[in-house]
């Protein structure tokens, strides 16, 4: 699947945000002295969530996520935002995220995509046909958008989780909102990352960490699912403009990021 040449560039500009959040955390056994050093139930308690997760057609999820910033001169600073994606297979994406800077909302319809600038009543649209795995991939793999937790939207979501891990670990149980979890760690070469799945027979994610290794005093991008649904209303996907916005070119909008300008960000990236 292709944009053209001007929208590709375009988003790569920007489209630099997080759409719902997450990808997963390698502790290793020896940093959590009680934790089952069981890579193969890692492996089986994350592709029955990643089976669970793609069979649904319909999904709305509800979310607040944490990234952590590293300063020029080496302060951590954490900004906070809350979000919905809503998702109907295979080309229906909506999602909004809300935080102390902005209000952003991207629209796809399987044909268009829109992104829309709520603060400053800006938004653009550009033509793009495929699938939501397609534009999730052409995001990040062309454009470099920084999409933790996308990849869960994906319907292969084991593979895409599991292409680099080097090693995984059952720490054990935790509780999220009051729901009983299996808490699971895995490792690649850049980044730890964790995910906290539902126990039972809605193996739905609750909970996802990332830290970045690479980076010096390691931050960390966690994502906290709080509401998970299975039903859409009819117009979810149709994308209604404020009659004072004021459509104009993609590369032209103003920055959407979740961190505003000046703040070095780091981290949040698998």
């Amino acid at each position: 699947m292709k944009m053209q040449d001007a929208a590709d560039n375009a988003i790569g500009r920007v489209a630099r945000w997080p759409i719902l959040v997450g990808t997963i955390l390698t502790m290793g056994a020896s940093l959590v002295p009680e934790a089952r050093a069981q890579g193969g139930d890692a492996d089986k308690l994350l592709k029955a969530m990643s089976d669970y997760v793609a069979s649904q057609k319909a999904v709305s999820v509800t979310f607040d996520s944490d990234i952590e910033v590293i300063t020029s001169n080496l302060q951590k600073i954490q900004f906070t935002s809350s979000g919905q994606v809503q998702l109907s297979r295979p080309d229906k994406l909506r999602a909004t995220r809300t935080g102390g800077y902005r209000d952003i909302e991207i629209v796809f319809d399987g044909k268009m995509l829109t992104v829309s600038n709520k603060d400053s009543k800006d938004y653009a649209q550009i033509d793009a046909p495929g699938t939501a795995d397609q534009l999730i991939d052409v995001l990040r793999d062309k454009h470099g958008v920084v999409a933790p937790g996308a990849d869960l939207l994906l319907s292969n979501v084991y593979d895409v989780m599991m292409a680099d891990v080097i090693e995984g670990t059952v720490i054990g149980k935790g509780v999220i909102d009051g729901v009983e979890c299996d808490h699971l760690a895995f490792r690649n070469l850049e980044t730890d990352w964790q995910i906290w799945i539902e126990s039972g027979a809605k193996p739905i994610p609750r909970k996802y960490v990332i830290t970045s290794k690479g980076i010096g005093e390691a931050p960390q991008y966690t994502l906290r699912i709080k509401e998970w649904k299975t039903d859409l209303p009819a117009d979810a996907f149709a994308f209604k403009p404020d009659t004072s916005a004021k459509k104009i070119a993609l590369g032209d909008l103003g920055d959407i990021d979740e961190v505003p300008q000046g703040v070095a960000k780091t981290g949040a990236k698998k």
